[in-house]
């Protein structure tokens, strides 16, 4: 919990940003069946206005998960993304769709079929950031900024990395890859919508 409120304190420092009707969450919790094996406790946990990311890694009660996930966010104010299955998302009825950087060119197909929803891109790099800019996302999701639990989680960006990408875009961006209590002070000048991350909620 105390992990918890320093991210919430930091998060509050962010210029409030809307998409599609919504206001965007300063703070993004991703789901990760590994590293996180009780994610209902942790949106349970979070402070309204967060948002969280389902990642369902083609789990068999995926669908299950995420509607119980949604009557969470529901009864607490959470906006709920469903991570790349666009099917899982319908099903659930959540919020929008999060798209990892490799699968990003189906926004724009996506955006047809859903105007409504918010649209969040995963982006590692400069270029990453400059298409799916220009693929219409609501929110990149950049990382990683520092190191991070990750399995695939390449080389940190730094504060100075994180600060070029958001100040090559429009497009909100968020800060994810080992963001704690003790790594955040530094974003606070950075220009970023929020702060997300996996397992720092738990603590």
């Amino acid at each position: 919990m105390d992990e918890l409120k320093a991210l919430s304190r930091t998060a509050m420092t962010f210029a409030p940003r809307t998409a599609r009707g919504l206001a965007l969450p300063s703070l993004l919790f991703f789901t990760d069946p590994a590293r996180v094996p009780d994610p209902e406790a942790v949106a349970e946990s979070l402070p309204r206005g967060a948002g969280v990311v389902f990642r369902a890694f083609g789990a068999a009660d995926a669908v299950a998960r995420g509607l119980s996930l949604r009557a969470i966010a529901d009864r607490c104010g959470l906006v709920l993304l469903a991570g790349a299955d666009e099917a899982l998302a319908r099903s659930i009825g959540a919020d929008g769709l999060h798209l990892p950087q490799r699968t990003r060119e189906t926004a724009s197909l996506l955006r047809a079929r859903q105007p409504d929803w918010l649209i969040t891109i995963a982006a590692h790099d400069r270029e990453a950031v400059m298409a799916a800019s220009a693929l219409g996302a609501d929110a990149l999701v950049v990382s990683p900024v520092f190191e991070s639990n990750s399995p695939s989680a390449g080389t940190p960006l730094g504060v100075e990395g994180l600060s070029a990408l958001v100040s090559a875009t429009d497009t909100p961006v968020y800060a994810l890859g080992g963001i704690r209590a003790a790594t955040v002070e530094g974003l606070k000048n950075t220009g970023i919508v929020g702060l997300a991350a996996v397992e720092a909620f738990l603590s």
